[in-house]
């Protein structure tokens, strides 16, 4: 088995969820939870782990990518799954080419449209490599790693606590379903989900036989996202619980600023850059990878595809800023689409027709049928208290 690309697709999955938003969230539900946040992690990283897990195996054993299962479960399913997950990547991608400028900005002084414009290039520079796969994996891997390492040293620098970050994480006095369905919505929801899974299919991870693999790419995928969250919680409490107060425009760049001083804040720069050019590149390639096998003229052109969906987010990003409401509203969206695409792959997973003699574990399912009700629970709770 390619070990890279296993990776690869953990990666992959991981820094498409540690965007802008990610980092935003992380720091603004640690303002309002303090402690407590940890709960909503540690919470939040056993739904994704159940969702991920789900899909990841199902389409591997399948060797179908999303929409195909879909649309051999009900033709028409896999254009609808489809056509709201390219929508969410393609609005959400806006938001990351904003962090692209706003993290070199930062780094360099340069004008967030400039910054812009660059990530954009070397975005495409990276799809337009002759081993563009390999390339997408070692690029997401260091610059991942990079980010991780940047705000462990942010959080040992504001020195938060950590024995009282522990007990609330197990036994919290506030608990927020908002902040849980916002987490898991941003780790596992839209394209997130498929990202790794498809990434694996095109590598040739798939099959029965590769399953030890897809386990060990997804959970590596979650555990990731996992540290790099409760490293910039941490990091966010000692902060706060300092004394530190946040600037509401931009809540992280101001955690790494008041625990590091300039140091912090130009390392900001960097981790805004990484998370952001990670974030397109992710959401670029398994946007489109909802497109390919609906025709060949699309697998053929994939990459002019994938080309296009990067400039036309950089080219709205420059014409019109960054849409706030529409990404927030994308980004609830991305929650809502989790347990519809989540409950067809669970479906997709009984029918002989789709698995032959594969028996999915029973304890997959539960858990998988468990995220399925909750996060509709919690989705119908957000619609109705929606301002």
């Amino acid at each position: 088995m390619n070990s890279t690309a296993i990776m690869g697709a953990a990666f992959l999955m991981a820094t498409s969820a540690i965007g802008p938003g990610f980092l935003t969230q992380t720091t603004v539900f640690t303002e309002k939870l303090l402690s407590s946040f940890g709960f909503v992690i540690i919470i939040s990283i056993l739904l994704d782990i159940g969702a991920q897990m789900n899909i990841w195996r199902i389409l591997a054993v399948t060797e179908k990518r999303a929409q195909d299962l879909a649309n051999e479960l009900l033709p028409g399913l896999g254009y609808l799954l489809a056509a709201l997950i390219v929508l969410g990547g393609l609005a959400f991608n806006i938001g990351n080419i904003g962090g692209c400028g706003l993290g070199l900005n930062v780094l360099t002084g340069l004008d967030t449209a400039y910054g812009a414009i660059i990530s954009c290039v070397i975005a495409l520079f990276i799809f337009w490599m002759k081993e563009a796969g390999k390339m997408m994996d070692q690029f997401t891997k260091v610059l991942g790693v990079l980010m991780i390492l940047l705000t462990i040293y942010v959080a040992f620098s504001s020195h938060p606590p950590i024995a009282d970050a522990i007990q609330h994480s197990f036994f919290p006095t506030t608990i927020s379903t908002t902040a849980i369905v916002t987490l898991v919505g941003g780790t596992v929801g839209g394209y997130i989900c498929f990202a790794g899974g498809h990434r694996l299919l095109d590598a040739g991870i798939k099959g029965e036989a590769a399953l030890p693999q897809v386990n060990k790419s997804a959970v590596t995928g979650i555990l990731i996202t996992a540290v790099m969250r409760f490293v910039l919680f941490l990091a966010a409490l000692g902060v706060i619980m300092h004394g530190g107060v946040l600037d509401k425009g931009n809540p992280p760049a101001a955690v790494f600023k008041l625990a590091a001083g300039e140091l912090g804040y130009r390392f900001f720069g960097i981790v805004m850059w990484s998370a952001a050019i990670t974030s397109v590149v992710g959401a670029a390639y398994t946007s489109v990878s909802f497109l390919r096998t609906f025709h060949p003229w699309i697998e053929k052109n994939y990459r002019w595809l994938i080309s296009f969906f990067i400039v036309f987010s950089t080219c709205v990003f420059l014409f019109i800023g960054n849409p706030v409401k529409i990404l927030v509203t994308v980004g609830a969206l991305n929650g809502f689409i989790l347990p519809i695409a989540l409950a067809l792959m669970l479906v997709a997973v009984r029918k002989t027709s789709l698995v032959g003699k594969y028996n999915h574990s029973k304890l997959l399912l539960v858990v998988g049928w468990i995220v399925v009700i909750v996060m509709s629970y919690m989705c119908v709770d957000t619609i109705m208290h929606w301002k």
